[in-house]
């Protein structure tokens, strides 16, 4: 009952980011925000983590949940919101988010030699497939002519970096504590922030209600919460399971823009999200005598 409830609340959560990066973004510097944000939920994890008499992961282990948090929290958010921010179409990132459980999927076989079954493989394609009916419009009125390799580049690998971040969650460092995980991840995210936050030199912050709202909920929604349970279903149900989830993220995201900016929501994109919805229904179930994901040989 608890797996149930956290996929649903992963995916309602995560889906709320697209909608907090266009209303932050006017009023600070990205790379600040985010810096502030791990920051601070680092913080507050560690504080409850103390308080549960987490023991703080010591040598190799302590070096993996940095190089985590480095790539789920700092390079993945730093990476897209850059992207974007420097010209490539918001349609067009969220379909490159969709290609993540592909490499997960991938990476998972070729490290720990899961195979999909036929069903994960067909929900795959088919809640893929939904994905791209919902972004499709906004695909359509995108301008890539002036995109540089350089935006292209970063878009790509912030995809790459967060499937690194989830594939570690499966391996030495699965066992340990969530709390205390996500207090030393987010200070890897935090550490690699705020080295860009200085390099890059801008510290603009407009103090408007706006702004913190958004980070209020970027702390306690995104970072500690959905990201709670991001690593929670990557460890208890494979990275490539997890990732399955995320393909539900831009049609959420599209119905979400739609209610609180009025952006327009066409058939075309309703037949899609009901596409997605079906297709990680399918590929995230089980059947009768066997698992979804067949267990390596």
């Amino acid at each position: 009952m608890f797996a149930l409830f956290a996929a649903i609340a992963f995916v309602l959560i995560w889906s709320t980011g697209f909608i907090v990066a266009r209303a932050v973004v006017p009023h600070a510097s990205p790379e600040l925000v985010l810096a502030i944000r791990m920051t601070l939920t680092a913080a507050l994890l560690l504080a409850a983590a103390l308080y549960r008499r987490e023991a703080l992961p010591r040598g190799s282990r302590l070096m993996h949940h940095l190089a985590a948090g480095a790539m789920l929290h700092g390079l993945y958010l730093i990476a897209s919101w850059w992207a974007v921010l420097h010209g490539m179409p918001a349609g067009i990132m969220a379909l490159l988010g969709a290609l993540q459980p592909l490499m997960v999927a991938l990476a998972s076989f070729l490290l720990f030699g899961e195979r999909l079954s036929a069903r994960a493989v067909t929900g795959m394609a088919i809640a893929m497939t939904g994905v791209a009916c919902v972004l499709s419009p906004m695909i359509a009125r995108s301008d890539v002519g002036g995109l540089t390799v350089l935006t292209a580049a970063a878009a790509i690998f912030s995809i790459l970096a967060m499937a690194g971040g989830t594939l570690i969650q499966r391996g030495a460092i699965a066992g340990d504590p969530i709390l205390i995980s996500g207090a030393v991840q987010n200070a890897g995210g935090a550490i690699f922030a705020i080295v860009v936050t200085l390099l890059v030199g801008d510290y603009h912050w407009d103090n408007s209600p706006m702004l913190w709202l958004g980070l209020g909920w970027s702390i306690f929604g995104l970072s500690m919460a959905a990201l709670s349970l991001l690593v929670w279903l990557a460890r208890h149900q494979g990275p490539t399971r997890m990732s399955m989830l995320l393909l539900l993220v831009p049609p959420l995201a599209a119905i979400e823009a739609w209610l609180l900016f009025g952006e327009r929501l066409g058939l075309v994109q309703i037949v899609g999200f009901l596409l997605a919805l079906g297709g990680v229904l399918l590929g995230r179930s089980k059947a009768r005598a066997r698992a979804d994901l067949i267990e390596p040989a």
